[in-house]
């Protein structure tokens, strides 16, 4: 936690929210940045009174639906082979771009309102939008919701956490490093037995009829 407060600590004091808000402009173009990591860091100094809340929330937000209505238009103008020509120069391979395509053409609008919680999708939800020729008010509303959903989740929750970050200190030394651990792993162990029952569940709801018992009539 230190570390992570090291490096970007500073920065956020001398430029403050605005710089948020750029950096996860520019992410969302593509470009290789930590917006996400940045966005908690100045969540947990909002919660401290070093940052403003209101202020932190509406750059990231504002930010973010920019910089991916940006890349819908670069994505729109300049269409799938030029992208893929030179996107290997920021990780955009061929076979991550069509994993993407898949994505947005199984799922459309909820893809976009969600893909700010997924890396990769993040950054290029916006361009592969744009390629796939998506209406652009219909991009822009399911964008709007997601962003903001996104920024309510990680701000939000880094400006919760940062306020509560000496009661969860204090929790943590009392119960020690080996029952902390062990709640840890406990938590985990719940969430993959619950993710495991669902998409058995899941599968067992998409068989066809008629592989499925079905009861003789007499």
């Amino acid at each position: 936690m230190d570390h992570f407060f090291a490096s970007f600590e500073p920065f956020l004091r001398a430029h403050g929210t605005p710089v948020v808000g750029l950096v996860l402009f520019f992410e969302s173009l593509g470009l290789p940045l930590p917006g996400e990591s940045l966005l908690v860091a100045a969540g947990i100094l909002a919660a401290r009174g070093d940052l403003s809340p209101v202020g932190l929330f509406l750059y990231a937000w504002v930010g973010s639906v920019l910089g991916d209505n940006a890349g819908y238009l670069i994505g729109r103008l300049v269409g799938r082979r030029v992208l893929l020509r030179y996107g290997g120069r920021v990780g955009l391979t061929e076979d991550r771009f069509a994993r993407i395509e898949e994505v947005f053409a199984r799922y459309g609008p909820i893809a976009v309102m969600f893909a700010r919680f997924f890396n990769i999708l993040r950054q290029l939800n916006g361009v592969v939008a744009g390629v796939a020729g998506m209406r652009w008010e219909r991009f822009l509303i399911f964008n709007v919701i997601g962003a903001g959903l996104w920024v309510l989740a990680w701000g939000g929750g880094a400006i919760l956490f940062g306020r509560h970050m000496g009661h969860v200190a204090a929790i943590l030394h009392q119960i020690g490093p080996w029952r902390a651990s062990a709640l840890a792993l406990a938590v985990i162990a719940v969430a993959a037995g619950i993710l495991w029952l669902t998409r058995r569940r899941s599968r067992g709801a998409g068989k066809p009829l008629s592989n499925r018992s079905v009861p003789q009539k007499d």
